[in-house]
């Protein structure tokens, strides 16, 4: 009889409780939802043009943009002058396949800087270049 009260002790429990790791994936949900959102704000905030548009297909583009008060960015990063981004738009059109920058300029910017912005990037190397506009509602 003792010794059936000791097997009894013995056993193994082999069930796993998954609650804890569930709670968990579901915490790590949730905070990626809430950051994914401000991962994609942009560096300058523009007010683009309206224009009747359509919306174009994702594909590797390299975005320049230019704000109202002449502040320049590559893709997410801002430069106080285009000869200081060059370089990086140079190395970023050599490792792109299609070669397209897109140009996001504030509405209010001056036409003389982005006619300038888009002979520099066609200097630099890109074959397609894209005026960035919001669609008229």
């Amino acid at each position: 009889m003792a010794r059936r009260a000791s097997d009894a002790d013995e056993d193994i429990i082999s069930g796993i409780n998954v609650t804890p790791l569930v709670d968990v994936c579901l915490v790590l949900v949730i905070i990626f939802m809430v950051t994914a959102p401000m991962l994609s704000e942009p560096v300058i905030k523009v007010e683009l043009p309206k224009a009747h548009t359509k919306e174009g297909e994702e594909k590797d583009k390299i975005t320049i943009t230019l704000g109202k008060d002449g502040r320049i960015a590559l893709d997410y990063k801002e430069y106080k002058t285009y000869e200081a981004m060059a370089p990086d738009l140079k190395d970023k059109l050599a490792g792109s396949e299609s070669k397209l920058v897109i140009l996001k300029a504030d509405q209010e910017a001056l036409h003389g800087r982005l006619v300038d912005l888009m002979a520099k990037a066609k200097d630099a190397g890109a074959q397609s270049l894209t005026i960035a506009t919001e669609r008229k509602k």
